[in-house]
């Protein structure tokens, strides 16, 4: 496994979007080169390897793209965390406020085991404001959350204090302009 693969190189930056003053970081130019998307999932497993985990829990959508290969490699089941009307069976569900507004995350209930411990995996972690809600979500049903992973990190949005309590880690951070 390659340990220093320069995921700056590849990561898309797109300046004003989805608005103006944002500036978008694209996991798209990982997927677009075998290698590094290789290299995303090699270090998201040895950052997995060693941790109590029973299930990986991805958030919609982009976040699927590096859990599923990821709980493929660890041999564990994968947990859909998704957006409402999504999801075939009956679900939890948890409502979160955004900068603007509000969202809402879903699980399937029958994917929330009582006393298992699950890892969420996320492309980007910006605010924590999703994966919080998720989190809440499996502790309210009787889950213990080991901890996130994320392939992107913006810690000047402050998702460290919102995810306080549990790890936080991520292959490349970007400290804002």
């Amino acid at each position: 496994m390659d340990t220093n693969y320069d995921l700056d190189s590849v990561i898309r930056k797109v300046p004003d979007f989805p608005k103006q003053g944002v500036l978008y970081y694209d996991i798209t130019g990982i997927l677009a080169v075998p290698e590094a998307f290789r290299y995303c999932i090699d270090r998201l497993e040895a950052l997995s390897r060693g941790r109590n985990i029973d299930a990986i829990a991805a958030i919609e959508a982009r976040g699927f793209v590096f859990a599923a290969p990821l709980a493929e490699r660890l041999s564990l089941p994968l947990i859909l965390v998704r957006k409402p009307g999504k999801l075939p069976n009956k679900t939890y569900k948890k409502r979160f406020d955004l900068e603007y507004g509000s969202d809402m995350v879903c699980v399937q209930e029958v994917d929330i085991v009582p006393g298992t411990n699950v890892l969420l995996v996320d492309d980007l972690i910006a605010t924590g404001g999703t994966l919080q809600a998720a989190a809440a979500m499996f502790k309210e049903h009787g889950a213990h959350v080991e901890g996130f992973l994320g392939v992107i990190g913006l810690p000047f949005l402050d998702y460290e204090k919102n995810l306080e309590g549990h790890p936080v880690d991520v292959l490349q951070v970007y400290h804002g302009e």
